[in-house]
């Protein structure tokens, strides 16, 4: 059945100065993109005005990627790792190939562009700031869009859970890291990971630190427990 929209069709060829409007107030492009894996998730962070993009974690099927940025006419201008693990790293050579970008990551990987604590990245007018988040890994980066508060975690952070540690001293950097992003950003930032292993495919701050059992514990030593009990505590109280 055809829409008809009457007097309030503001996209009619004879209102292109309100549609024109309309668009320069639609200048974020954020989508998350179900890459394939373990149910893997990236992003793609643009500003349409500037008509520049970056993809995050385009693993396992960076073609996906690429195409829905060359669909809203972005240019990707880099190509961005949270982290070094194969499941967040195996799109980056045919993400390259398509689109000629450098790759950014921590410094401990060696990427074209190093990106350390504390530096941000410029996608047009918006701004990505980087956190060293270690503790899953060592060179593991939370990525935080200032103007619109957008945290992509990787996987230091999942919605109701936390990433997977090798040992009780990673699992201290881990805490130790949490700590700071919860200190750093605000309750109402959105939380974007980077699998899809929780209630819901996103959170926010404040949600996740009332919610999340491991925000919620009160100490390093609770955390710790935690983490040793995390199979039991999940069944006792029906986690996914």
């Amino acid at each position: 059945m055809a829409l008809r929209f009457g007097r309030q069709d503001c996209f009619r060829l004879g209102h292109g100065a309100r549609a024109r409007g309309l668009q320069s107030r639609m200048q974020l492009v954020f989508e998350q993109i179900r890459a394939g894996g373990d149910r893997n998730f990236g992003y793609l962070l643009g500003d349409r005005s500037a008509r520049r993009a970056v993809l995050i974690d385009p693993s396992y099927s960076p073609e996906a990627f690429v195409a829905r940025a060359a669909d809203q006419g972005l240019t990707v201008s880099h190509v961005i790792n949270t982290h070094g693990h194969p499941d967040h790293t195996n799109g980056n050579e045919r993400a390259v190939s398509l689109t000629e970008a450098p790759i950014v990551a921590h410094p401990l990987l060696h990427p074209d562009v190093p990106l350390h604590d504390g530096e941000r990245l410029l996608i047009g007018a918006l701004t990505l700031r980087c956190a060293h988040v270690p503790g899953h890994c060592e060179d593991h980066i939370a990525l935080y869009e200032e103007t619109h508060r957008l945290l992509i975690t990787g996987d230091l952070l999942f919605v109701g859970k936390v990433g997977g540690t090798g040992s009780d001293e990673d699992a201290r950097v881990e805490w130790q890291s949490l700590q700071r992003l919860m200190t750093d950003v605000p309750d109402d930032t959105t939380v974007w990971p980077g699998h899809d292993y929780g209630a819901r495919p996103s959170s926010t701050m404040a949600l996740e630190k009332s919610t999340n059992p491991f925000l919620l514990c009160r100490s390093e030593n609770e955390f710790l427990q935690l983490k040793a009990n995390w199979a039991a505590f999940k069944k006792e109280y029906g986690l996914r």
